[in-house]
C-alpha cells in the first residue's frame, strides 16, 4: 500500500489521481485550497495553499504523521493564466510564477527530508504541454513550467542518490477546468486584437481532449515502475508535438552549427584573472 501526497486534488487531474490511487487500494493525502476536508484510515484531506511555504511544511509534517511515510508526492496544483506577454501586470506574473512553480518547490523542499529519511519515493511533477515552447497567450504559463522542469531536472540528478526518483509528466489536453475556474486572463491591449482573432479561430476549430481518468491511468503506470523515466508524455498531441518541436530545434542547430562552434576557443586563463583586486 502506497501513500500519495497529492496538491491540487480537488478537482480535474488532481482528483482523477486521487481517485485512481484509492481505486487501486492505496492511502492518499489530498490537498487544495477548496478540498472538503476528510480522515479516516485511507484518506487525508485539508485545505492547503502551496503558495504559503509555511503552511506546506506543515501540511506534509501532517501528512507523515498521520500515515507514517510518503510514497509518492504528485505536484499538480496549478492555474493557466492567459494573455499577451506585454499585457500583464506585475501581480499577474508573480501570481502565475507563485502557483506553478514556487508551490511545487515548496512542496519538493518539505517532502525531501523525508523520502531521504526512509531511502526512497517518487515524486511526479506534472508540467504541460506549455513546457514544449512558448504559445501565442500562454508565454507567463509556460514560463512558469519551463521554470519547473528546469527545478525538476536538477532535482532528479540531486536526489538520486537518496533512493528518490523524479518524474516530470507533460499532459496534453484534458477536459479539466482549467479553461473555466482554473483561467485567468490579462486585460486585452487593443494592438493583439487581430492575433486574438486568430488564435480564438484556431481554438474553436475543434477539441481532442480527453478524459483526466486516462491520465491517471498513465501516471499509475508511472509509479509502478521500477524504472520510471525523467519524462513521461501523456496524449498524442503532446507526444506528436514534442517530436515536431525536437526535430525543428535540431534542424535549427545543425543549420546555425558553424556560428556556435566558431563562438567558443579555449585559450589559457587572461593575466590577473580571478585574483581579487583591492
Amino acid at each position: 500500500m502506497r501513500t500519495w501526497f497529492i496538491t491540487g486534488a480537488s478537482r480535474g487531474l488532481g482528483q482523477a489521481f486521487t481517485e485512481a490511487a484509492l481505486a487501486e487500494g492505496d492511502r492518499v493525502v489530498a490537498v487544495s485550497r477548496t478540498i472538503e476536508p476528510r480522515e479516516d484510515d485511507r484518506v487525508l484531506a485539508f485545505r492547503l495553499d502551496v503558495t504559503d511555504r509555511d503552511a506546506v511544511h506543515a501540511a506534509v509534517d501532517r501528512a507523515v504523521a498521520h500515515f507514517g511515510r510518503l510514497d509518492v508526492v504528485v505536484n499538480n496544483a496549478g492555474y493557466l493564466a492567459m494573455g499577451m506577454v506585454e499585457e500583464f501586470t506585475e501581480e499577474e506574473a508573480r501570481a502565475q510564477l507563485d502557483v506553478n512553480f514556487f508551490g511545487p518547490l515548496w512542496v519538493t523542499q518539505a517532502v525531501l527530508p523525508h523520502l531521504r529519511g526512509q531511502g526512497g519515493g517518487h515524486l511526479v511533477q506534472i508540467s504541460s504541454i506549455g513546457a514544449l515552447g512558448g504559445f501565442p497567450l500562454t508565454g507567463l504559463y509556460s514560463a512558469s513550467k519551463f521554470a519547473l522542469e528546469g527545478m525538476s531536472e536538477a532535482l532528479a540528478a540531486e536526489a538520486a542518490g537518496f533512493g528518490v526518483k523524479t518524474t516530470i509528466v507533460e499532459p496534453g489536453g484534458y477536459w479539466t477546468d482549467l479553461y473555466l475556474s482554473g483561467l485567468r486572463a490579462t486585460t486585452p491591449h487593443p494592438d493583439y486584437a487581430d492575433l486574438r482573432a486568430e488564435l480564438e479561430k484556431q481554438f474553436s476549430a475543434g477539441s481532442k481532449d480527453s478524459m483526466p481518468e486516462l491520465a491517471a491511468r498513465g501516471v499509475l503506470e508511472l509509479v509502478r515502475s521500477d524504472d520510471p523515466p525523467l519524462r513521461l508524455l501523456l496524449g498524442d498531441m503532446v507526444y506528436d508535438l514534442a517530436v515536431d518541436t525536437t526535430n525543428r530545434k535540431l534542424a535549427t542547430w545543425a543549420e546555425w552549427e558553424h556560428v556556435s562552434r566558431a563562438a567558443e576557443q579555449a585559450v589559457p586563463p587572461p593575466a590577473g584573472y580571478g585574483v581579487a583586486v583591492e
